[in-house]
């Protein structure tokens, strides 16, 4: 059992409250650390140290801060292995996907450090030549960020890289579920050598981060999860007039016509449910296929998940860990009953599983078949190892179910015919789209969603925009007194 501090203007600190959460191995279900549930003052506090913190890291300069960004994702790769262990013993996400997004966390702080300095403003040219207009980037002021448990490091890079890039200081506050790495994070933060009170990590539940959100210092929020939460972050940052980015849910269509190489259709549409036990937001949990290749699409795809390992997610020779933690294990399984309820046909999985030797959070991989996109299974988001699949016979329906949903967030085309791919990607309502791929991850693409599933973009320069402000400064060359109240000119 190991307990946890919260990181607050540079010092660890317990709370007050002397209250602490505890942090389950879905693995084995034993809870083997605490975090502390701090109170509203103690967020508060967080707060005021980032603002406080914010002039010098301001005003520091783009080089200084991406010197420290370098030495950051230089620590990440060094203490790779012990995050990925951290972090799958966390949310149970298996080590082999673990490790790798520690070193795509490493490699998104890289990317950012180039662009500190190198926050360009630009010269606007006016139709007055005799006035001088230029623009420049500004940093917010005090950025919330707030983290799913599904993949906590990767999706705080995502926010943090370009905030700190950009000259924000920041207030974390990772998922209740799973804020262990976060916590081992900071530490690393510490050793790169960033001044105090730019970074603050503060742990605890909902209320922890509604008293965050609300608190009148913060300029800026950006969140990870899911679409109730998100409303509720959205109102209350609404009445404060403040920019949000909201990076949430999906349901994914990942779409599969008669021309596609079947087999690595076949591999994609497994990789793109099932990694990660299917808790990921870029889920292809709407698999469309062509109706004249239905059966052996449907044959292949069983066969193969059949084949599944589950297993221990420290285990290198584990293919699926667990679902996270024991509220998302009840969904799912409800989830499963409700579409066998509602005629969807089970082709395999749909239940947990019965090896005596797992006794964590374990579902196994499920696929259901139905022709009806209107049952809750094939249209509302499951965030576990659930795969629906739907038929369709021509390009126009296709292009038609793949829209026909409340989220907007990603869509795969497989096909040989390059024309009608490039075609439907321009179609299809999602903030990102896969042709012959599917949940492929770099970091210079812009990502997010559109509809339900969200707005702001993350990763790639374009996040600059959203931890800046555009100032525009505009200054009068002329030697010509003007006066606005005199109809003379000097």
């Amino acid at each position: 059992m190991k307990i946890y501090q919260a990181l607050v203007g540079g010092q660890w600190k317990v709370s007050s409250s002397e209250r602490f959460l505890p942090s389950y191995n879905p693995y084995n279900q034993e809870e083997w650390a605490q975090i502390p549930l701090l109170t509203n003052e103690e967020i508060s506090e967080a707060v005021e140290c980032a603002h406080r913190s914010f002039k010098e890291w301001k005003n520091m300069s783009g080089l200084d801060r991406a010197t420290l960004l370098h030495r950051l994702s230089d620590l990440i790769e060094e203490h790779a292995d012990y995050l990925a262990e951290i972090e799958s013993t966390d949310n149970g996400k298996v080590i082999r996907e673990t490790k790798n997004q520690i070193l795509f966390t490493a490699r998104n702080y890289r990317y950012f450090a180039g662009y500190a300095d190198k926050l360009l403003g630009e010269a606007i040219p006016l139709d007055n030549r005799e006035l001088l207009d230029y623009t420049i980037m500004e940093p917010i002021g005090v950025v919330a960020l707030i983290t799913a448990w599904n993949s906590p490091l990767p999706l705080l890079a995502n926010k943090l890289a370009p905030a700190l890039a950009t000259g924000n200081t920041v207030v974390i506050k990772p998922s209740e579920h799973a804020s262990i790495s976060t916590l081992e994070f900071a530490r690393l933060i510490e050793k790169a050598g960033f001044p105090a009170g730019v970074v603050n990590v503060v742990t605890g539940d909902g209320k922890a981060g509604d008293a965050l959100i609300r608190h009148p210092l913060v300029g800026k929020v950006s969140f990870t999860g899911g679409t109730q939460t998100a409303q509720v972050i959205s109102r209350a940052v609404s009445e404060k007039l403040i920019p949000i980015t909201l990076e949430l849910g999906g349901k994914s269509p990942n779409i599969i016509f008669e021309d596609a190489d079947i087999d690595e259709a076949v591999i994609g549409a497994v990789a793109g449910i099932f990694g990660a036990s299917g808790q990921t937001c870029i889920a292809g949990s709407r698999l469309l296929v062509q109706r004249s290749i239905l059966e052996i699409v449907k044959q292949a795809l069983v066969e193969k998940t059949n084949k599944i390992k589950l297993g221990n997610p420290l285990d290198s020779e584990t293919e699926m860990g667990p679902v996270a933690n024991i509220n998302q294990f009840n969904k799912i399984i409800g989830m499963i009953e409700e579409a066998k309820n509602q005629g969807a046909i089970l082709l395999c999985g749909g239940k947990s599983s019965e090896n005596s030797n797992l006794k964590g959070f374990y579902i196994e991989p499920t696929i259901f078949y139905t022709e009806n996109p209107k049952v809750n299974i094939a249209c509302e988001e499951v965030f576990g190892p659930v795969l629906t699949i739907l038929p369709f016979d021509s390009v126009e329906e296709a292009i038609h179910l793949a829209n026909d949903s409340v989220y907007g967030l990603a869509a795969g085309i497989w096909t040989r015919d390059i024309k009608k791919a490039h075609r439907l990607a321009q179609q299809i309502e999602a903030g990102t789209v896969w042709i012959n791929t599917y949940r492929t991850s770099q970091v210079g693409t812009p990502f997010g969603g559109i509809k339900q599933s969200g707005f702001g973009r993350e990763r790639s320069w374009h996040t600059l925009y959203e931890y800046t402000h555009m100032k525009n400064i505009m200054v009068n060359l002329s030697d010509n007194k003007r006066d606005p109240f005199s109809m003379q000119t000097k």
